[in-house]
């Protein structure tokens, strides 16, 4: 043993013997482990579109910027409901040949927003279009590249029916009298942000030992009822379309500051365009219901946050009132 150091045969295979013993426990039993991983009950698999935007994500190498990893802290409870589990990369680890596999999306770096549920919090087309085409036009903060190559400027005159056209203002056009088309590459780009949403846990309790899912504890509101804070599930569901001033975006998204449909003596117009969504009018972007992801009283409290900022000056609403919209309409479909 003395003379390990001077014997080359045995310290390289002692050398290599630890490198194998090492491998085998870091990196192949967990993979060999890792493949046993069921999705959970609720996931379903991607639709060919959602697959190809999937790759494009990946060619576009998003993950550089942005995580799609919940983790086990307080502050990350603006991402999901809960932290991720293996289960939730099932079908985004998908073997694409023999010798290849997609590659990890959770990310190391959040330099933009962790997208975990990103179609939960932005299920709006033309939110994620303009964001790809200049993230400037719904973030005025925003850091993120634009992705020009995504889309195409024509002439109007040159635009076609099957075109899928990007409600971008002029003052983000180099040339005025043109118009912007998405690409199929950008829209199956979007349909995958869009289907980013944390399954659900089957008999998922809060439990002191998550931080981000312990309850969050409600606050007073006008009308004496005790609601979530209505700007903060403003901010986080509604300020990226109609900006946190509510002054909205010209040409994509309708302003909420003085509004006749927010500051109606009667709120039902309002509460059901945030209940059913929107889509009557040519000129604004379509917008997606919340009337499966917000509560009656969440739902209340942004109403009440609207009609009560900006100058906007109508009376509060009550979560009765929302309960009663919320079982009109339900007895519609």
């Amino acid at each position: 043993m003395l003379d390990f150091h001077k014997n080359h045969k045995l310290l390289v295979g002692t050398a290599l013997f630890g490198f194998l013993m090492l491998s085998t426990f870091v990196a192949l039993v967990p993979a060999f482990q890792i493949q046993q991983t069921q999705p959970l009950p609720s996931m379903e698999t991607f639709s060919e579109e959602e697959l190809k935007g999937l790759h494009i994500y990946v060619q576009e190498n998003c993950m550089s910027c942005h995580t799609q990893q919940v983790r086990n802290i307080e502050m990350d409870n603006t991402w999901g409901n809960r932290p991720s589990i293996p289960s939730d990369y099932y079908y985004s680890k998908q073997r694409q040949d023999v010798w290849r596999q997609s590659p990890s999306l959770l990310g190391s770096e959040r330099t933009g927003p962790d997208l975990t549920e990103v179609g939960q919090r932005q299920p709006g087309m033309e939110w994620h279009l303009l964001h790809l085409y200049n993230p400037r036009i719904v973030v005025k903060e925003s850091i993120m590249p634009s992705y020009p190559w995504l889309f195409e400027v024509k002439e109007k005159s040159k635009v076609k029916n099957t075109d899928h056209l990007v409600p971008v203002p002029e003052e983000f056009l180099h040339s005025s009298g043109k118009q912007v088309v998405a690409s199929q590459e950008a829209l199956y780009l979007v349909a995958y942000l869009q289907s980013l949403k944390q399954a659900e846990m089957p008999q998922n309790p809060a439990v002191s030992f998550i931080p981000s899912s312990k309850e969050k504890e409600p606050v007073d509101n006008s009308v004496g009822e005790l609601l979530p804070d209505g700007q903060n599930l403003y901010m986080n569901n509604c300020a990226a379309c109609h900006q946190a001033d509510g002054s909205g975006l010209s040409g994509a998204f309708p302003p909420l500051a003085g509004s006749p449909i927010v500051n109606d003596e009667n709120p039902e117009t309002l509460i059901r365009i945030i209940m059913e969504g929107y889509d009557a009018r040519a000129e604004y972007g379509v917008m997606a219901g919340f009337e499966s992801t917000l509560s009656d009283e969440e739902i209340a409290a942004i109403v009440n946050h609207e009609r009560s900022n900006w100058g906007n000056s109508a009376n509060a609403v009550t979560v009765d009132e929302v309960k009663e919209i919320r079982t009109f309409v339900n007895s519609q479909k």
